[in-house]
C-alpha cells in the first residue's frame, strides 16, 4: 500500500497568453484546473501508470472540496483531514511568444498542532498498513520545520519505506532521522553535506557521505537536463535524460518520484526504478501547464534510457 502525504495541497490553475504586458487586460487561453501539491501529484501519476495509492492531505473550504471532487472523479483514493482555513491555489501562465513560464505560488493556509497531528494519527490507524509512504512538497505556515522528521519516526514504527521530496531545513531534519530514499537537487545536496558548492566529480562522494551517515539508503540526485545520479552503498550510476521539447516543468519532480515508487511496488531493481523515474519526470515536461505525463510517452522514453544508459554507467552493477 502506497500512501502519499501532501501537507500543503493546492488547486492548480494554468493558462497561456501570447505576451505578458503590465497594466493591460490580457486575453488568456482556456483555464485548466487540477488538484495539486507534491503528494497529490504523485498519486495522480501513479494512477496514470495503472497503480493505486492513498492520498492524505489537509482540506479546507471550497478549494479543499474542489481537490476532493477532482480525486473522486478520477477514482484516486484519498483521506482528507478537515482544517479550518481555506486550501490555497496556485497559478501558472505560459507566455507562448517566448515559451517562458510564470508560476504564482501561494503560501498556503496555517495549520494548528491538532490538525497536523491528525495526519500522524490517521497513518497509524490505516489498514492494511502502508508499505511505502511518500512525503512530497512544502510545509504550510504553522507547521514546525521538523514535521517531516517527526513523520519519519511514525514511518519507522509502521515498518514502511519512507521517501521524501522536499527542500530546505525540513529536508535536512528529515534526513537526520533517516529515510529510505532522498531526491535532492545539487543545491540541496550541498546543504546536506555542509558545502556551498560541489563540482560535478564531487557529487557521488557527497551523496555517499550522506548515505554512510545513515540519512538514507538510496539517493537520487536530480541534475536537470544532464539527468540524475543514483547512489547506494554499492556504487553509483548516471542516468541520462532524453532531449524533448519542454513545455512545462510543473510536476516533473513529483512525476519522477511516482515512477520510482510505482516500480518499487513492482519489485524492480533500483536501477530500473530510477531509470523509469527519469522517464516519468522527462515525460511530464512535454505537457503544458500543470498537466503531468502521458503513459505512452513514459514507456517510449524509458526504452530510450535503457538503450543509452549503459554508456553512462559508472560503478553500479
Amino acid at each position: 500500500m502506497i500512501v502519499t502525504i501532501t501537507m500543503n495541497p493546492a488547486v492548480d490553475k494554468s493558462t497561456s497568453i501570447n505576451k505578458l504586458v503590465p497594466e493591460k487586460k490580457m486575453r488568456c487561453s482556456e483555464l485548466i484546473t487540477e488538484a495539486g501539491g507534491g503528494g497529490i501529484n504523485v498519486s495522480k501519476a501513479i494512477k496514470e501508470l495503472g497503480g493505486e495509492s492513498l492520498a492524505v492531505f489537509p482540506s479546507g473550504g471550497m478549494n479543499g472540496k474542489l481537490i476532493e471532487n477532482y480525486l473522486s472523479q478520477r477514482q484516486i483514493n484519498y483521506k482528507s483531514i478537515p482544517v479550518a482555513h481555506e486550501t490555497r491555489e496556485n497559478i501558472v501562465v505560459r507566455e507562448t511568444d517566448t515559451n517562458q513560464q510564470f508560476r504564482f505560488v501561494m503560501p498556503g493556509a496555517s495549520l494548528s498542532d491538532k490538525e497536523a497531528h491528525a495526519c500522524f494519527e490517521l497513518l497509524q490507524q490505516l489498514e492494511p498498513r502502508p508499505t511505502c509512504i511518500v512525503a512530497s512538497g512544502s510545509l504550510p505556515p504553522g507547521l514546525p520545520e521538523d514535521f517531516f522528521g517527526e513523520l519519519a519516526k511514525v514511518v519507522k514504527k509502521l515498518n514502511a519505506r519512507y521517501i521524501i521530496d522536499t527542500s530546505g531545513k525540513p529536508l535536512q531534519l528529515a534526513a537526520k532521522e533517516g529515510v529510505y530514499l532522498l531526491k535532492p537537487n545539487l543545491s540541496e545536496l550541498c546543504a546536506l553535506v555542509g558545502k556551498e558548492h560541489l563540482e560535478v566529480n564531487e557529487v557521488d562522494d557527497a551523496a555517499m557521505e550522506v548515505i554512510k551517515q545513515g540519512s538514507c539508503e538510496v539517493m537520487v540526485v536530480s541534475m536537470g537536463p544532464t539527468g540524475a545520479l543514483l547512489v547506494t552503498r554499492d556504487g553509483c550510476e548516471h542516468i541520462p535524460t532524453p532531449t524533448v521539447k519542454k513545455q512545462s516543468t510543473v510536476g516533473a519532480g513529483d512525476s519522477m518520484v511516482a515512477g520510482m515508487v510505482w516500480m518499487l511496488s513492482q519489485g524492480k531493481t533500483i536501477s530500473e526504478t530510477v531509470r523509469f523515474g527519469v522517464a516519468c519526470g522527462t515525460a511530464a515536461t512535454m505537457n503544458p501547464g500543470t498537466q503531468l505525463f502521458k503513459k505512452e510517452d513514459v514507456h517510449r522514453l524509458y526504452d530510450w534510457i535503457n538503450k543509452y544508459a549503459d554508456k553512462y554507467k559508472m560503478k553500479l552493477d
